[in-house]
């Protein structure tokens, strides 16, 4: 693997993202992490999962210095399958929690999203969903996932203004569940994932997918739909146009 890595301990498995300083997402990493969530699921020396990232970003989202240049055929692939990893993460049957060590915008707040529970460093760090203002529409098992856990009405007031939340925000609109100093980040999460794994798993289980089933049953679904309006407006000239421009700031934020 070269943009995770993963450690099991005492029938606990943890994934770390591990692609540059800002964990951004390609190809590769959704490829190899649908793998890992695959394999993880099967194994049954394998009773629950942390997620975490490095100190200072758990991920940026998508690595949009690269999907820019993708090709129509490359870019449909990157969001096809970036669906098929939030479909895949959603319907994880073991116990799931997220170790959020820093900045977690747009598709680094959707994976977390899709955890049981998510766990966030203290600190000058933003989560959420900036989709809108960057150009990119916003399909609505997504809006659905979001809404999952905050609520409909902040879901869709968020989503609109591509509203990025500090950590005490996110805490209190139900975005994160706890924050800790960044030190104890991994041991809070795996205090938190431990207790999930004393439940019965079978009942455990069983009772999430309950829970979640209209969420896996809207990522399972057909959405080419959405995807065909989605590559629509990503190919559009006045979001080539913005994606640009974001693309150009990072490039100098990087080199500062």
């Amino acid at each position: 693997m070269d943009t995770i890595q993963i450690a099991i301990k005492e029938k606990l498995a943890t994934i770390t993202l591990n692609r540059g300083r800002a964990n951004s997402i390609n190809l590769e990493m959704i490829a190899e992490l649908n793998l890992a969530i695959k394999n993880l699921g099967a194994d049954a020396s394998v009773d629950g999962l942390i997620i975490t990232g490095k100190e200072g970003f758990f991920s940026a989202g998508i690595d949009l210095i690269e999907a820019y240049n993708y090709n129509e055929i490359q870019g449909r692939e990157l969001w096809t399958e970036f669906l098929t990893l939030q479909a895949n993460l959603v319907a994880f049957p073991k116990p799931f929690v997220a170790a959020i060590g820093g900045h977690s915008p747009a598709g680094g707040c959707v994976m977390a999203l899709c955890t049981d529970y998510r766990v966030m460093a203290s600190g000058k760090f933003i989560i959420g969903l900036n989709e809108i203002p960057v150009g990119i529409i916003v399909p609505e098992v997504i809006f659905n996932l979001y809404a999952f856990w905050i609520g409909h009405r902040k879901a869709y007031q968020y989503l609109l203004e591509g509203k990025l939340l500090t950590v005490d925000e996110a805490l209190a609109n139900c975005l994160v569940d706890e924050v800790c100093e960044p030190a104890e980040l991994l041991a809070v999460a795996e205090n938190k994932v431990r207790l999930y794994m004393k439940q019965n798993a079978v009942t455990w289980s069983q009772s999430k997918q309950n829970m979640r089933a209209k969420l896996m049953e809207q990522f399972n679904a057909d959405l080419s739909a959405s995807l065909d309006t989605m590559l629509k407006q990503w190919w559009a000239p006045e979001t080539r146009k913005g994606l640009q421009l974001m693309i150009e700031n990072l490039k100098s934020a990087s080199n500062k």
